[in-house]
């Protein structure tokens, strides 16, 4: 089974800031240590039946002023044939937004940005300057990558509007939403409810890993129910199965693990072979336009 991997990080500790995986800076994970080092292509894995043949690489905090120095080290380094999407502070003007996109432009494996929205994102979508810039997203006919909770109403609703009003923008939910952890709670009706509204937007997709974010013992009857329902929700062309690699190595051994895990699981094996070519390949091929880079 060839599989691209739409989420996945890799980390060059000697060239690049990652204040993020520094002890003395937030998240303050108790096991942050275990993915303090650097993460090369080599670590990506895969034995018989399953092959990688791709990757889409997201921003890691490499260098949030100058984002296209991560491009650069990454298109020096890898060998297989990859996407890469940069960060972006879509705080600032627009004259530095254009900028920086027409440097990452420069880059061969650039096609969209990421401004982790998380715990700000109904400050940062009510923003007008952060608005304003999104609209040069929608001009560049870039990927966004949409990074929050989907439990809370407000924001989700301010993340529609935005949506509605940038339609040549590829919007690519990550981590599923985050569903929370009890599937029997209001938040998880919440979470549901939402997904439901993005749902029905033609340019809207969603990217299915972080589970090892809301439980580092997740358990596979809650991963089934969460991938389950996505599916039921988003179809078989808008969502995609993806790794958080090294990220999810909190809940998995190694790479090979983490995919073992999902292709192994209740609803994969469910799925007809179309589905799972769709949900493990073929969507990532469209949505990130790959099929320029993947003879």
């Amino acid at each position: 089974m060839k599989i691209i991997d739409p989420h996945l990080h890799l980390f060059d500790l000697k060239l690049g800031h990652y204040y993020w995986l520094k002890a003395d800076n937030p998240p303050f994970w108790p096991d942050k240590q275990l993915i303090n080092q650097s993460f090369n292509e080599s670590e990506l894995t895969l034995t018989k039946p399953y092959s990688l043949s791709s990757f889409v690489h997201i921003e890691a905090g490499f260098d949030n002023e100058q984002p296209w120095r991560e491009l650069d080290v990454l298109e020096e380094t890898c060998q297989k044939p990859f996407r890469a999407i940069a960060n972006i502070d879509l705080t600032k003007s627009n004259q530095q937004v254009i900028a920086t996109i027409e440097k990452l432009a420069e880059r061969v494996s650039f096609v969209g940005v990421r401004h982790l929205l998380d715990e700000q994102a109904l400050v940062l979508l009510q923003n007008k300057q952060v608005l304003n810039n999104i609209k040069i997203l929608n001009d560049k006919g870039l990927v966004f990558e949409a990074q929050l909770s989907l439990i809370d109403q407000i924001p989700v609703a301010a993340l529609c509007y935005v949506i509605e009003n940038n339609l040549n923008i590829r919007f690519i939910i990550n981590h599923a939403g985050f569903p929370p952890k009890d599937i029997h709670s209001i938040d998880w009706q919440r979470w549901h409810s939402n997904l439901t509204k993005l749902s029905f937007y033609q340019h809207v997709a969603i990217k299915c890993s972080g589970w090892e974010m809301t439980d580092r013992n997740y358990k596979t009857t809650w991963l089934n129910e969460n991938l389950s329902l996505i599916f039921a929700t988003f179809g078989a062309n808008k969502m995609m199965l993806a790794s958080n690699f090294p990220l999810c190595l909190f809940s998995h051994n190694n790479y090979q693990a983490y995919w073992q895990s999902i292709i192994s699981s209740d609803f994969f094996q469910a799925l007809n072979e179309q589905e799972k070519s769709a949900l493990c390949y073929d969507n990532a091929l469209n949505w990130y336009s790959m099929n320029n880079v993947i003879n």
